[in-house]
Protein backbone atom coordinates (compact mmCIF):
# COMPACT_ATOMS: atom_id res chain seq x y z
CA UNK A 1 0.00 0.00 0.00
CA UNK A 2 1.50 3.33 -1.04
CA UNK A 3 0.58 6.91 -1.79
CA UNK A 4 1.75 7.61 -5.33
CA UNK A 5 1.04 11.33 -5.53
CA UNK A 6 -0.45 14.24 -3.63
CA UNK A 7 -1.89 17.49 -4.95
CA UNK A 8 -3.01 20.44 -2.86
CA UNK A 9 -4.75 23.65 -3.83
CA UNK A 10 -5.36 26.48 -1.37
CA UNK A 11 -4.75 24.11 1.56
CA UNK A 12 -3.20 25.77 4.64
CA UNK A 13 -0.15 27.68 3.33
CA UNK A 14 -0.07 25.84 -0.02
CA UNK A 15 -1.51 27.72 -2.96
CA UNK A 16 -0.54 24.84 -5.23
CA UNK A 17 1.44 21.66 -4.68
CA UNK A 18 2.01 18.44 -6.61
CA UNK A 19 4.47 15.77 -5.48
CA UNK A 20 5.08 12.19 -6.57
CA UNK A 21 6.01 9.84 -3.74
CA UNK A 22 8.45 6.96 -3.60
CA UNK A 23 7.28 3.62 -2.24
CA UNK A 24 10.13 3.90 0.29
CA UNK A 25 11.16 6.89 2.39
CA UNK A 26 10.05 10.41 1.50
CA UNK A 27 11.50 13.21 3.61
CA UNK A 28 10.20 16.78 3.75
CA UNK A 29 12.76 18.96 5.52
CA UNK A 30 13.00 22.65 6.32
CA UNK A 31 12.75 25.20 9.10
CA UNK A 32 9.80 25.33 11.47
CA UNK A 33 6.52 26.95 10.35
CA UNK A 34 7.19 26.41 6.63
CA UNK A 35 4.40 23.89 5.94
CA UNK A 36 5.96 20.47 6.48
CA UNK A 37 3.30 19.28 8.92
CA UNK A 38 0.58 20.59 6.59
CA UNK A 39 1.60 17.93 4.05
CA UNK A 40 1.09 15.15 6.61
CA UNK A 41 -2.16 16.70 7.77
CA UNK A 42 -3.55 16.69 4.22
CA UNK A 43 -2.69 12.98 3.84
CA UNK A 44 -4.30 12.15 7.18
CA UNK A 45 -7.40 14.15 6.22
CA UNK A 46 -7.71 12.46 2.83
CA UNK A 47 -7.38 9.05 4.51
CA UNK A 48 -9.74 9.53 7.47
CA UNK A 49 -11.89 12.59 6.63
CA UNK A 50 -10.57 14.27 9.78
CA UNK A 51 -7.59 16.41 10.73
CA UNK A 52 -5.38 15.07 13.51
CA UNK A 53 -4.82 18.67 14.55
CA UNK A 54 -8.55 19.03 15.37
CA UNK A 55 -9.08 21.97 13.05
CA UNK A 56 -12.35 23.08 11.52
CA UNK A 57 -12.56 22.64 7.76
CA UNK A 58 -12.65 26.39 7.18
CA UNK A 59 -9.38 26.76 9.10
CA UNK A 60 -7.69 24.46 6.57
CA UNK A 61 -8.51 26.75 3.64
CA UNK A 62 -5.83 29.22 2.67
CA UNK A 63 -6.64 32.78 3.73
CA UNK A 64 -8.55 34.70 1.08
CA UNK A 65 -10.10 31.61 -0.55
CA UNK A 66 -13.47 29.92 -0.11
CA UNK A 67 -12.42 26.37 -1.05
CA UNK A 68 -9.46 24.02 -0.87
CA UNK A 69 -8.81 20.79 -2.72
CA UNK A 70 -6.82 17.64 -1.91
CA UNK A 71 -6.18 14.97 -4.51
CA UNK A 72 -4.38 11.81 -3.43
CA UNK A 73 -3.59 8.79 -5.57
CA UNK A 74 -3.15 5.51 -3.69
CA UNK A 75 -2.16 2.04 -4.86
CA UNK A 76 -3.39 -0.86 -2.71
CA UNK A 77 -2.49 -4.44 -3.67
CA UNK A 78 -1.87 -3.23 -7.20
CA UNK A 79 -5.25 -1.47 -7.48
CA UNK A 80 -5.18 2.33 -8.00
CA UNK A 81 -7.53 4.63 -6.09
CA UNK A 82 -8.05 8.35 -6.45
CA UNK A 83 -9.32 10.33 -3.47
CA UNK A 84 -10.60 13.88 -4.00
CA UNK A 85 -11.64 16.13 -1.16
CA UNK A 86 -13.14 19.61 -1.46
CA UNK A 87 -13.16 21.74 1.67
CA UNK A 88 -15.65 24.59 1.75
CA UNK A 89 -15.92 27.50 4.17
CA UNK A 90 -19.65 27.43 4.69
CA UNK A 91 -20.60 23.88 3.64
CA UNK A 92 -19.71 20.32 4.51
CA UNK A 93 -16.69 18.86 2.75
CA UNK A 94 -17.20 16.91 -0.45
CA UNK A 95 -15.40 13.59 -0.96
CA UNK A 96 -15.10 11.45 -4.06
CA UNK A 97 -13.41 8.09 -4.63
CA UNK A 98 -12.40 7.45 -8.23
CA UNK A 99 -14.46 10.54 -9.13
CA UNK A 100 -17.64 9.05 -7.60
CA UNK A 101 -19.02 11.16 -4.71
CA UNK A 102 -19.48 9.43 -1.36
CA UNK A 103 -21.80 10.44 1.45
CA UNK A 104 -20.43 8.47 4.40
CA UNK A 105 -16.96 8.57 5.93
CA UNK A 106 -17.12 4.80 6.31
CA UNK A 107 -16.63 4.54 2.54
CA UNK A 108 -13.30 6.38 2.82
CA UNK A 109 -11.82 4.57 5.80
CA UNK A 110 -9.51 1.68 4.95
CA UNK A 111 -8.49 2.72 1.45
CA UNK A 112 -5.24 4.15 2.81
CA UNK A 113 -4.32 2.62 6.18
CA UNK A 114 -2.05 5.09 7.90
CA UNK A 115 -0.21 5.19 11.20
CA UNK A 116 0.78 8.69 12.28
CA UNK A 117 3.44 9.49 14.85
CA UNK A 118 4.27 12.94 16.20
CA UNK A 119 6.03 14.28 19.31
CA UNK A 120 2.60 14.72 20.88
CA UNK A 121 2.16 10.93 20.74
CA UNK A 122 4.97 10.62 23.27
CA UNK A 123 2.39 12.02 25.68
CA UNK A 124 0.04 9.09 25.09
CA UNK A 125 0.95 7.69 28.48
CA UNK A 126 1.17 10.75 30.70
CA UNK A 127 -1.75 12.74 29.29
CA UNK A 128 -5.43 12.26 30.07
CA UNK A 129 -7.70 9.35 29.04
CA UNK A 130 -9.17 11.20 26.04
CA UNK A 131 -5.94 10.90 24.02
CA UNK A 132 -5.82 7.12 24.61
CA UNK A 133 -9.46 6.69 23.62
CA UNK A 134 -8.70 8.67 20.48
CA UNK A 135 -5.78 6.35 19.76
CA UNK A 136 -8.12 3.34 19.89
CA UNK A 137 -10.86 5.02 17.89
CA UNK A 138 -8.64 6.28 15.06
CA UNK A 139 -7.08 2.89 14.46
CA UNK A 140 -10.24 0.84 14.90
CA UNK A 141 -12.20 3.10 12.55
CA UNK A 142 -9.62 2.39 9.82
CA UNK A 143 -9.65 -1.34 10.45
CA UNK A 144 -13.29 -2.04 11.20
CA UNK A 145 -16.24 -0.34 9.52
CA UNK A 146 -18.62 -2.01 11.98
CA UNK A 147 -16.76 -0.27 14.79
CA UNK A 148 -16.97 3.04 12.93
CA UNK A 149 -20.74 2.61 12.56
CA UNK A 150 -21.24 1.72 16.23
CA UNK A 151 -19.02 4.58 17.41
CA UNK A 152 -20.88 7.07 15.24
CA UNK A 153 -24.25 5.86 16.53
CA UNK A 154 -23.01 5.83 20.11
CA UNK A 155 -21.73 9.42 19.93
CA UNK A 156 -25.00 10.64 18.41
CA UNK A 157 -26.96 8.84 21.12
CA UNK A 158 -24.67 10.23 23.81
CA UNK A 159 -25.22 13.79 22.59
CA UNK A 160 -28.99 13.31 22.49
CA UNK A 161 -29.01 11.77 25.94
CA UNK A 162 -26.93 14.60 27.39
CA UNK A 163 -29.31 17.13 25.86
CA UNK A 164 -32.25 15.27 27.37
CA UNK A 165 -30.64 15.28 30.82
CA UNK A 166 -30.44 19.06 30.57
CA UNK A 167 -33.98 19.46 29.21
CA UNK A 168 -35.56 17.34 31.96
CA UNK A 169 -34.70 20.04 34.48
CA UNK A 170 -37.10 22.41 32.71
CA UNK A 171 -39.60 19.80 31.51
CA UNK A 172 -39.83 16.88 33.98
CA UNK A 173 -42.33 15.00 31.79
CA UNK A 174 -39.43 14.15 29.46
CA UNK A 175 -38.17 11.71 32.11
CA UNK A 176 -40.36 9.03 30.53
CA UNK A 177 -38.22 9.07 27.38
CA UNK A 178 -34.88 8.61 29.14
CA UNK A 179 -35.16 4.82 29.20
CA UNK A 180 -35.30 4.77 25.38
CA UNK A 181 -31.92 6.54 25.22
CA UNK A 182 -30.55 4.20 27.90
CA UNK A 183 -31.38 1.25 25.64
CA UNK A 184 -29.74 2.88 22.61
CA UNK A 185 -26.63 3.87 24.56
CA UNK A 186 -26.09 0.37 25.90
CA UNK A 187 -26.87 -1.23 22.53
CA UNK A 188 -24.01 0.56 20.76
CA UNK A 189 -21.81 0.94 23.82
CA UNK A 190 -21.61 -2.80 24.43
CA UNK A 191 -20.43 -3.38 20.87
CA UNK A 192 -17.72 -0.74 21.29
CA UNK A 193 -16.51 -2.32 24.53
CA UNK A 194 -16.35 -5.75 22.93
CA UNK A 195 -14.26 -4.57 19.95
CA UNK A 196 -11.95 -2.39 22.08
CA UNK A 197 -11.31 -5.28 24.44
CA UNK A 198 -10.30 -7.54 21.56
CA UNK A 199 -8.10 -4.79 20.09
CA UNK A 200 -6.16 -4.33 23.33
CA UNK A 201 -5.84 -8.10 23.80
CA UNK A 202 -4.21 -8.35 20.37
CA UNK A 203 -2.04 -5.29 21.01
CA UNK A 204 -0.73 -6.51 24.37
CA UNK A 205 0.83 -9.61 22.81
CA UNK A 206 2.78 -7.45 20.37
CA UNK A 207 3.82 -4.65 22.70
CA UNK A 208 5.57 -6.95 25.18
CA UNK A 209 8.17 -8.05 22.63
CA UNK A 210 8.75 -4.58 21.18
CA UNK A 211 9.14 -2.97 24.60
CA UNK A 212 11.50 -5.79 25.61
CA UNK A 213 13.79 -4.95 22.69
CA UNK A 214 13.55 -1.19 23.27
CA UNK A 215 14.61 -1.49 26.91
CA UNK A 216 17.03 -4.39 26.58
CA UNK A 217 14.75 -6.67 28.58
CA UNK A 218 15.23 -4.70 31.79
CA UNK A 219 11.49 -4.08 32.24
CA UNK A 220 8.28 -5.79 31.19
CA UNK A 221 5.41 -3.64 30.02
CA UNK A 222 1.81 -4.71 30.49
CA UNK A 223 -1.15 -2.99 28.89
CA UNK A 224 -4.68 -3.17 30.27
CA UNK A 225 -8.03 -2.02 28.91
CA UNK A 226 -9.97 -0.29 31.67
CA UNK A 227 -13.60 -0.24 30.60
CA UNK A 228 -15.63 2.33 32.50
CA UNK A 229 -18.49 -0.16 32.80
CA UNK A 230 -18.58 -3.92 32.40
CA UNK A 231 -20.53 -5.58 29.63
CA UNK A 232 -22.74 -7.21 32.24
CA UNK A 233 -23.89 -4.16 34.21
CA UNK A 234 -23.86 -1.20 31.79
CA UNK A 235 -27.64 -0.77 31.79
CA UNK A 236 -27.94 -1.36 35.54
CA UNK A 237 -25.22 1.23 36.15
CA UNK A 238 -27.19 3.86 34.23
CA UNK A 239 -30.22 3.17 36.44
CA UNK A 240 -28.12 3.26 39.61
CA UNK A 241 -26.50 6.65 38.86
CA UNK A 242 -29.55 8.32 37.34
CA UNK A 243 -29.97 10.83 40.18
CA UNK A 244 -26.32 11.92 39.84
CA UNK A 245 -26.67 12.27 36.08
CA UNK A 246 -29.81 14.38 36.41
CA UNK A 247 -28.04 16.59 38.92
CA UNK A 248 -24.90 17.01 36.79
CA UNK A 249 -26.87 16.93 33.51
CA UNK A 250 -24.38 14.66 31.77
CA UNK A 251 -23.91 10.94 31.07
CA UNK A 252 -21.51 9.59 33.68
CA UNK A 253 -21.02 5.99 32.52
CA UNK A 254 -20.08 4.35 29.25
CA UNK A 255 -17.17 3.74 26.86
CA UNK A 256 -16.73 7.50 26.39
CA UNK A 257 -14.97 7.26 29.77
CA UNK A 258 -12.76 4.24 29.03
CA UNK A 259 -8.99 4.27 29.45
CA UNK A 260 -5.87 2.20 28.79
CA UNK A 261 -3.48 1.47 31.65
CA UNK A 262 0.27 0.81 31.28
CA UNK A 263 2.04 -1.13 33.99
CA UNK A 264 5.70 -1.91 34.73
CA UNK A 265 6.22 -4.24 37.67
CA UNK A 266 2.48 -3.87 38.33
CA UNK A 267 2.87 -0.10 38.84
CA UNK A 268 0.91 2.41 36.78
CA UNK A 269 3.62 4.31 34.90
CA UNK A 270 1.31 7.23 34.22
CA UNK A 271 1.38 7.93 37.96
CA UNK A 272 4.63 6.39 39.10
CA UNK A 273 6.81 5.97 36.00
CA UNK A 274 9.75 8.12 34.99
CA UNK A 275 9.66 10.27 31.86
CA UNK A 276 11.95 7.75 30.15
CA UNK A 277 9.61 4.86 30.99
CA UNK A 278 6.62 6.81 29.70
CA UNK A 279 8.35 7.69 26.41
CA UNK A 280 9.52 4.12 25.86
CA UNK A 281 6.00 2.82 26.47
CA UNK A 282 4.51 5.40 24.07
CA UNK A 283 7.02 4.47 21.36
CA UNK A 284 6.35 0.77 21.91
CA UNK A 285 2.62 1.43 21.59
CA UNK A 286 2.96 3.21 18.24
CA UNK A 287 5.32 0.54 16.89
CA UNK A 288 2.88 -2.14 18.05
CA UNK A 289 0.15 -0.33 16.18
CA UNK A 290 2.18 -0.71 12.95
CA UNK A 291 2.57 -4.46 13.49
CA UNK A 292 -1.09 -4.94 14.41
CA UNK A 293 -2.29 -3.13 11.29
CA UNK A 294 0.11 -5.20 9.17
CA UNK A 295 -1.36 -8.39 10.63
CA UNK A 296 -4.94 -7.21 10.15
CA UNK A 297 -4.77 -6.04 6.54
CA UNK A 298 -1.99 -8.36 5.33
CA UNK A 299 -0.20 -5.31 3.96
CA UNK A 300 2.11 -2.58 5.22
CA UNK A 301 0.45 0.61 6.46
CA UNK A 302 1.68 4.04 5.37
CA UNK A 303 3.67 5.79 8.09
CA UNK A 304 3.49 9.52 8.77
CA UNK A 305 6.24 10.74 11.09
CA UNK A 306 6.17 14.38 12.08
CA UNK A 307 9.60 15.43 13.42
CA UNK A 308 9.80 12.45 15.76
CA UNK A 309 13.48 11.48 15.54
CA UNK A 310 14.61 14.69 17.21
CA UNK A 311 12.65 13.66 20.31
CA UNK A 312 14.36 10.24 20.65
CA UNK A 313 17.78 9.16 21.86
CA UNK A 314 20.13 7.29 19.49
CA UNK A 315 19.03 3.83 20.67
CA UNK A 316 15.36 4.52 20.07
CA UNK A 317 16.18 6.27 16.78
CA UNK A 318 17.97 3.16 15.53
CA UNK A 319 15.11 0.90 16.55
CA UNK A 320 12.53 3.11 14.85
CA UNK A 321 14.58 3.44 11.66
CA UNK A 322 14.91 -0.34 11.42
CA UNK A 323 11.12 -0.63 11.58
CA UNK A 324 10.78 1.88 8.74
CA UNK A 325 12.74 -0.19 6.25
CA UNK A 326 9.68 -2.21 5.19
CA UNK A 327 7.07 0.53 4.75
CA UNK A 328 6.32 3.68 2.82
CA UNK A 329 7.38 6.52 5.09
CA UNK A 330 6.49 10.18 4.80
CA UNK A 331 8.67 12.04 7.26
CA UNK A 332 9.12 15.67 8.27
CA UNK A 333 12.22 17.05 9.99
CA UNK A 334 14.15 20.27 10.38
CA UNK A 335 17.54 18.68 9.68
CA UNK A 336 18.95 15.51 8.14
CA UNK A 337 21.71 14.75 10.64
CA UNK A 338 19.83 11.89 12.32
CA UNK A 339 19.33 10.12 8.99
CA UNK A 340 22.94 10.68 7.91
CA UNK A 341 24.36 9.55 11.24
CA UNK A 342 22.29 6.37 11.12
CA UNK A 343 23.12 5.80 7.43
CA UNK A 344 19.44 5.64 6.63
CA UNK A 345 18.48 5.39 2.96
CA UNK A 346 16.40 8.29 1.63
CA UNK A 347 14.42 7.65 -1.56
CA UNK A 348 12.91 11.09 -2.15
CA UNK A 349 14.01 14.35 -0.57
CA UNK A 350 11.94 17.53 -0.60
CA UNK A 351 12.89 20.96 0.75
CA UNK A 352 9.99 23.00 2.15
CA UNK A 353 10.18 26.80 2.27
CA UNK A 354 7.11 28.89 2.99
CA UNK A 355 4.60 26.64 1.27
CA UNK A 356 6.86 25.77 -1.66
CA UNK A 357 8.24 22.24 -2.05
CA UNK A 358 11.36 21.60 -4.10
CA UNK A 359 12.55 18.10 -4.95
CA UNK A 360 16.27 17.67 -4.24
CA UNK A 361 18.01 15.45 -6.78
CA UNK A 362 21.59 16.49 -6.09
CA UNK A 363 22.05 15.76 -2.38
CA UNK A 364 25.84 15.97 -2.25
CA UNK A 365 25.97 19.40 -0.61
CA UNK A 366 22.91 18.99 1.63
CA UNK A 367 24.00 15.62 3.09
CA UNK A 368 27.59 16.64 3.81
Amino acid sequence: MIIESLELKNFRNYQSLKVNMSSGTNIFFGDNAQGKTNVLESIFLASTSKSYRIARDKDLIQFGNDEAHIKMEVRKRGVPYRIDMHLKKNKSKGIAIDEIPIHKASELFGIANIVSFSPEDLGLIKDGPAIRRRFMDLELCQLDKVYLYNLTRYNKTLNQRNKLLKDIKYKPSLMDTLSVWDDELTKYGLKIIEIRKKFIDELKDIIIGIHHQLTGGVEQLKIKYNANVSEEDFHDTLLRIRDSELKQQITLAGPHRDDIQFLINDKDIRKFGSQGQQRSAALALKLSEIELVRNKIDDDPILLLDDVLSELDSKRQNYLLNILSNTQNIITCTGLDDFVNNRFHIDELFHVVNGTVTKIDDRSKILL
